[in-house]
């Protein structure tokens, strides 16, 4: 029985979607949020070069849309990216900040950069139990940056999006319609 279950836990899920950047950004961005929206997955990890360049798109998103849409920065805590100045008291350590997500009723995406650090004992049993939890439309914990490795177990629950930045290309018109 232990080897049946250390061999499941050792296989990994090797199919990452894969969204590309183009000229065409404010197509991309939304289809990345779709994306990560529609994850049967509570935990999602968005893999790309440019990570600010991403929440900068998110940003604008969740200014445009008036999506739910924060991200945890280890000197704010939790911060909403549509109003900068509304923030979640006491989410400064990440254990808090995940414990707070794991709490929360309402629907709401939670970006993390640079969270390779975090990867200790306390935050990934909270990691596995957000992971765990049902209900696909609820609360997503989204790992923003370079392809991070994740623990044992913990990478079963987690759902891959390579976001890559494509080379931007002058709009051209053809038949009297501007393409890319």
């Amino acid at each position: 029985m232990l080897n049946g279950v250390g061999a499941a836990a050792r296989r990994v899920d090797t199919r990452a979607v894969s969204v590309e950047s183009s000229n065409a950004e404010a197509f991309v961005t939304p289809k990345l949020f779709d994306r990560i929206v529609q994850s049967s997955r509570n935990l999602v990890a968005v893999e790309t070069v440019d990570a600010d360049e991403v929440l900068d798109r998110l940003r604008a998103l969740a200014m445009r849309t008036g999506q739910s849409i924060y991200c945890w920065q280890e000197d704010a805590g939790i911060t909403s990216l549509r109003e900068r100045e509304v923030r979640v008291p006491g989410s400064k350590r990440v254990s808090d900040a995940l414990r707070y997500i794991l709490q929360s009723m309402q629907f709401g995406i939670y970006l993390f950069t640079d969270f390779a650090d975090h990867m200790r004992a306390p935050n990934i049993g909270l990691l596995r139990q957000i992971g765990r939890g049902g209900g696909g439309k609820g609360r997503k914990v989204v790992f923003v940056g370079a392809a991070m490795k994740m623990p044992d177990g913990l990478d079963l629950l987690v759902e891959r999006v390579v976001y890559e930045p494509g080379v931007k290309s002058r709009p051209r018109l053809r038949d009297g319609r501007w393409i890319t």
